[in-house]
């Protein structure tokens, strides 16, 4: 079997073959939205893995999108440490006339690659097959399990990732190969919400003055005007949490509770007798979707009942969802990084190894797929290459040079964490 110093070796001397790779994979329009698009990368991927010797599963998802999970089992996995690496396959939508390039054709100028989903993050991809092709050609057979995970639904919120966890798959350690310009990051929670206020009564616009004014005698409400009252609720609880709360990593005031979106009313001859309000809220990695929607809920109610009419017709709360596109409702939840865990400092010891300096620790501004493996108490992190500024933007681009840093580390990484025995 070769040594880890051949592998890292074969990495640079075929990276032809990882361009080959990405290149493929930018081929395929996995834009999210429309979505619904990526059964023909999941075949493809499928296919690349089963040749290197995975066992390998396509779960349905939504029509159109599958998931896959493949398997490598380890020649003795009950006493080695097992890995989970982590990717998803749709990118975010193009508008073309605004790229340089053709957006689906892999293009390199100098040590840049561009194409839609290079940084984010069909890059990361890329590289986990690329070295799962390296191991089956030299012949690496590792003592520790290791498992991949391809999923659909990163970027419109689509609980692609949980499906495949609350399934039961799991590892010792997992690596999200998300952007992240080379940090190890966790990241704060992200949860949408709606609140609904209705009237139990409709009546035509006619009466408006009946209800607003001194004697008119008719107790009813405009559900528009009365979101005023919930906005203001949520803008106050928003700014005690920024005075209030903080996390290493975060710069102050993360927390927050955006009113994104309203809808309300039939038309203008009628009084609005229902409105919605549809809040994004951000929130700390030491903080957990329950109390944190609780604590917007009591907040809300308590504005209510100090209301003459609200108190009668209190609000009502949806939170979360499988899908922004189908249900209107996400979660993503948050992910704390553990440094003293065996999988960190094996990774830390791997990229310090592979570049000579010290890997940064450090929170996504953003948030991705990782926070599941939290959620499901599996230790990971989020590393991958790319930034942030790339991700999402026309003519988004990737360092090639990053992109094999990144693959070097991540082969000396695999091979040590695989090597390395599980605790009895």
């Amino acid at each position: 079997m070769a040594s880890k110093e051949a592998l890292l070796q074969a990495v640079d001397e075929h990276r032809d073959q990882l361009l080959t790779l990405l290149e493929r994979l930018i081929s395929f329009e996995t834009m999210s939205p429309p979505a619904r698009n990526t059964v023909a990368i999941q075949q493809f991927i499928d296919a690349e893995l089963t040749q290197d010797g995975f066992e390998t599963k396509r779960v349905p998802f939504y029509e159109g999108d599958e998931l896959l999970s493949a398997q490598k089992n380890g020649s003795d996995a009950k006493n080695y440490h097992s890995l989970l690496l982590n990717g998803h396959v749709d990118v975010a939508t193009v508008d073309r006339d605004s790229w340089h390039t053709d957006p689906f054709k892999l293009t390199q100028k100098g040590d840049l690659l561009f194409g839609r989903g290079v940084s984010d993050m069909k890059g990361g991809i890329a590289s986990f097959m690329y070295l799962f092709s390296l191991f089956k050609q030299l012949g690496i057979d590792l003592p520790g399990d290791l498992r991949f995970q391809s999923v659909v639904g990163e970027e419109a919120g689509e609980a692609g990732t949980k499906t495949l966890l609350k399934n039961g798959e799991t590892a010792d350690f997992a690596v999200v190969g998300d952007t992240s310009n080379m940090n190890f990051q966790g990241q704060g929670g992200v949860i949408t919400g709606w609140i609904t206020l209705k009237s139990p009564h409709i009546y035509h616009d006619g009466n408006r003055a009946a209800m607003i004014t001194t004697g008119g005698g008719l107790k009813a409400a405009n559900m528009v005007e009365k979101m005023m009252v919930v906005i203001q609720a949520l803008e106050k609880l928003e700014q005690y949490w920024g005075i209030t709360k903080s996390y290493p990593g975060f710069a102050p005031g993360i927390d927050t509770i955006n009113p994104a979106y309203i809808e309300g009313g039939l038309h203008p001859a009628y009084i609005p007798s229902e409105a919605k309000l549809w809040i994004t809220v951000h929130f700390y990695p030491d903080e957990n979707v329950d109390d944190i929607t609780h604590e917007i809920e009591n907040q809300v109610i308590a504005a209510a009942k100090a209301d003459p009419w609200l108190k009668d017709n209190l609000p009502t709360f949806k939170w979360g969802g499988d899908s922004l596109l189908a249900d209107k409702g996400e979660v993503f939840p948050s992910l704390e990084l553990d440094p003293h865990h065996p999988g960190m400092q094996t990774l830390q010891k791997s990229f310090t190894e592979v570049t000579g300096e010290q890997p940064t620790l450090g929170m996504s501004p953003s948030v991705s797929d990782s926070g599941w493996f939290g959620y499901y108490h599996i230790p990971a992190v989020d590393f991958g290459p790319g930034t942030m500024e790339q991700a999402h933007s026309d003519n988004e681009s990737l360092s090639f040079k990053q992109l094999l840093e990144y693959t070097r580390i991540m082969a000396a990484f695999i091979y040590d964490w695989c090597h390395s025995k599980g605790e009895q």
